[in-house]
């Protein structure tokens, strides 16, 4: 199994994970919220919402375009310093996460 089709079965499990904790919403945020320039759009929307409506879109076009993979994500440790207060709740979720980090950096 390639790399990228492991990357792209985490992030279908990601949105399973989200799904499950039932921080999947119907409605996407207002277009202001979506074009924050913030990372993570902190300024516009809750860290599940941004991962949603914007990283997991992202993921799946770079994917599916083909085009270069990054480095490096860190995704997990902001959702860790964010989900803080739901971590037990989040420990799914997180593990998640950290797998999508640790196969966009190559370490599988």
């Amino acid at each position: 199994m390639t790399r990228r089709v492991m990357l792209a079965e985490q992030l279908i499990l990601i949105e399973a994970e989200l799904r499950l904790l039932g921080w999947w919403a119907d409605t996407p945020p207002s277009a202001q919220a979506l074009a924050s320039e913030q990372p993570f759009a902190v300024d516009s929307m809750a860290f599940e919402q941004w991962l949603q409506w914007l990283f997991l879109p992202r993921m799946q076009q770079l994917l599916a375009s083909g085009g270069a993979l990054p480095s490096t994500c860190g995704i997990q440790p902001m959702a860790e310093m964010v989900l803080v207060d739901r971590a037990s709740q989040a420990r799914s979720l997180l593990a998640r996460l950290g797998e999508f980090d640790r196969l966009i950096a190559g370490v599988v």
